[in-house]
């Protein structure tokens, strides 16, 4: 035995998830049973916690073997071994799924009463259950997670089977279980009392994490952050596809460089960017390059080419009436960075600070002693030739500047808590280096 009950294993599992307390996070229980532990992991973390209406695909004849699971937004699951090996034909998997759909609907109305689920977007969202099987549950789980908006998301159980990371591991970013057993044949093996939770204890769950949220006067983000809104970027002749936010009352906006291979869509700078957004700053993610330029290499790696397009993208922001004299920054990741220094020290630019973020700098050349915007590097402690290369073009810097290094990280920033880390850091940046300034003449 590994647990007492439910409300320890969710005591231990918090203790593996340390790193995220003070981020913004969302905490989700899967019904009935990960809720209790999910209770627990929320309040340890002082996070939001919310129900992930999922119901597991019972296979007819041995319901407690998942062969898919469902959830809101319309996601479906489906282990298709499962069915070949049980031989479950089409018209019974949709008897199923038809039964399990009106249980979700009536659990959800029950559940959250008139409440209104917890926004996901832009936040961390830790997905809990009481322990792993077929892992079919909790995949659904990432996914609804991930169509409503969540910029990372951690799935995090108290106990699973050794190979549960092959299983899952592409359906979170970061996966956590503090007990990954050879001998494992049922989730309920390992409490001391696996008494099925009820709906009353789930809802009662819910209410009190709502009242402990109330008592304490831990609010949602300080900044209402609206919707981002699908623009389309002018740079030069070229119409370039981007998301534009900005929170009201923003101090700032910040422009982000992708790096090579990457786009408007990539999740860790979307993560940056709520980030941001919730300190009151606005972001622009936008695409340097068009589909078809990106087919041809030598412009993903043409770091004059990038600059001029995040240049001219800076010009079509300033003309926009929701960033009209708003201070700008760059957020630059990869190759990338290298653009945002470039596009800095165009004439005119005016650009407040620069922030890199695993960047290539020493790609932008003689143009490094010209940069005069305030200038962070962050880079990851183990992403050495990386770090090299960021010390020496510090080395030619003469603007303001810091190199900031985060321990345990990679070049990615994918281990627990390293990009929460990056976000602290550059939000802190552009505040203290981001002022309205005045149009050109």
């Amino acid at each position: 035995m590994f647990f007492r009950d439910c409300r320890d294993a969710g005591r231990q599992l918090a203790g593996r998830l340390e790193h995220l307390k003070g981020a913004e996070v969302v905490v989700l229980g899967l019904p009935r049973g990960g809720v209790p532990v999910a209770a627990e992991v929320a309040e340890a973390l002082g996070a939001s916690l919310d129900v992930c209406l999922v119901r597991k695909l019972g296979v007819p004849l041995q319901p407690e073997l998942g062969m898919g699971a469902i959830g809101e937004g319309g996601v479906r699951v489906i282990n298709d071994e499962v069915m070949r090996i049980e031989h479950v034909t089409p018209e019974e998997l949709a008897e199923v799924e038809a039964r399990e759909r009106e249980v979700l609907q009536r659990r959800a109305r029950h559940y959250r009463g008139g409440r209104e689920p917890v926004g996901f977007q832009g936040r961390t969202v830790v997905v809990v259950d009481d322990g792993v099987a077929t892992g079919s549950t909790a995949r659904a789980a990432c996914q609804i997670a991930r169509a409503r908006g969540a910029a990372r998301i951690v799935l995090a159980v108290p106990v699973a089977p050794h190979d549960w990371t092959a299983r899952l591991g592409g359906d979170a970013d970061e996966l956590v279980c503090p007990h990954t057993p050879l001998d494992f044949f049922a989730i309920g093996q390992f409490y001391a009392d696996f008494t099925p939770t009820d709906d009353d204890e789930v809802v009662a769950c819910l209410e009190e994490a709502v009242a402990r949220r109330v008592s304490t006067r831990r609010t949602e983000p300080r900044h209402t952050v609206p919707e981002e809104r699908e623009v389309d970027v002018r740079a030069g002749p070229m119409v370039l596809r981007g998301q534009l936010t900005v929170p009201e009352g923003a101090a700032g906006v910040v422009l982000f460089a992708h790096g090579s291979g990457s786009s408007r869509h990539s999740p860790r700078n979307r993560f940056v960017a709520a980030g941001l957004n919730r300190a009151g700053l606005g972001t622009l993610l936008f695409d340097l390059l068009t589909e078809e330029e990106e087919t041809d290499r030598t412009n993903v790696f043409d770091t004059g080419l990038l600059a001029r397009r995040l240049a001219d993208a800076t010009g079509w922001l300033r003309g926009q009436p929701e960033t009209e004299g708003l201070a700008v920054g760059y957020f630059g990741a990869s190759t990338g960075a290298a653009a945002a220094l470039w596009a800095a020290t165009e004439p005119g630019a005016r650009i407040a600070a620069v922030v890199s973020r695993g960047g290539r700098p020493d790609l932008a050349g003689p143009r490094l002693p010209e940069v005069t915007a305030p200038t962070l590097l962050i880079v990851g402690g183990h992403d050495e030739l990386v770090l090299e290369l960021n010390r020496d073009a510090q080395s030619r810097l003469r603007c303001e500047n810091r190199l900031a290094v985060v321990p345990g990280a990679t070049h990615l920033f994918e281990e627990p808590g390293t990009l929460e880390k990056v976000t602290d850091l550059a939000r802190d940046w552009f505040t203290d280096h981001m002022a309205p300034v005045p149009h050109a003449a």
